[in-house]
């Protein structure tokens, strides 16, 4: 019993016995002045110190001699007359605009007046024998005529849009089954590319004192490209 009577007492003893008192913190040390390379020195307060903010004197000539533009004058012994004129030049090195264009050497500046072209390439002019004209089983267009029978015939001008990638030799003419008062001309020649100019056929109808309604078909044979182009021609023949 007088062992717990004695520890009971060592309890109440340390509860009753103040807290240690927690040690104050040490005070921030205040910070150290900001000093740039160039010694100027920026206070807490804002001020700096080292500088001079008195302003900057400092003017350009300008300002100093005023206006410096230089007024418009020839120089002295000016001589128009013998000065290069400013229209020298303006027609480039190959005189554009001038009749000589041809290379500047001596003995050579009519050359291409005279000069007489060998080779090249050929156009065709007549239809090559054995090519047949055959209508497609749909036309690419219809040609209507109107002709007096008793007229000497009548003419309308076909113009034929190109298809082909490139240049192509065409031939055209009427098929056999057609009404032998047809014609076209020219019936050989050389088709522009596609979207180059149109080629105009001249389609002629003589009817020879007759009367009636007449049909046609032609054929435009391009063999190069291994196509053609077909129309159906009537003539109203009265």
């Amino acid at each position: 019993e007088e062992y717990l009577k004695q520890r009971a007492g060592e309890g109440t003893t340390a509860a009753a016995a103040p807290a240690a008192a927690a040690p104050a913190p040490a005070p921030a040390a205040a910070p150290a002045p900001f000093i740039p390379k160039s010694g100027i020195t920026r206070e807490a307060d804002g001020t700096t110190s080292g500088m001079d903010l008195s302003g900057n004197t400092w003017q350009a000539d300008s300002e100093k001699m005023g206006a410096t533009d230089t007024g418009d004058f020839f120089p002295e012994g000016y001589d128009p007359a013998n000065e290069i004129a400013f229209t020298v030049g303006m027609e480039g090195s190959q005189g554009a605009g001038q009749k000589d264009r041809g290379p500047q050497l001596p003995g050579m500046e009519n050359l291409g007046e005279d000069a007489i072209q060998f080779g090249g390439i050929e156009e065709a002019s007549d239809i090559p024998e054995g090519m047949e004209f055959v209508m497609s089983s749909v036309p690419d267009g219809e040609v209507p005529m109107s002709v007096a029978g008793t007229s000497k015939g009548a003419e309308v001008v076909l113009s034929v849009k190109p298809v082909c990638m490139g240049f192509e030799d065409f031939y055209a003419a009427f098929t056999p089954d057609s009404h032998p008062s047809f014609s076209v001309s020219p019936c050989a020649g050389r088709m522009d590319r596609r979207g180059g100019e149109v080629t105009e056929l001249v389609i002629k109808c003589e009817p020879g004192g007759k009367s009636g309604s007449w049909t046609g078909n032609l054929v435009i044979n391009l063999p190069e490209d291994n196509s053609k182009i077909c129309y159906v021609v009537k003539a109203e023949v009265f």
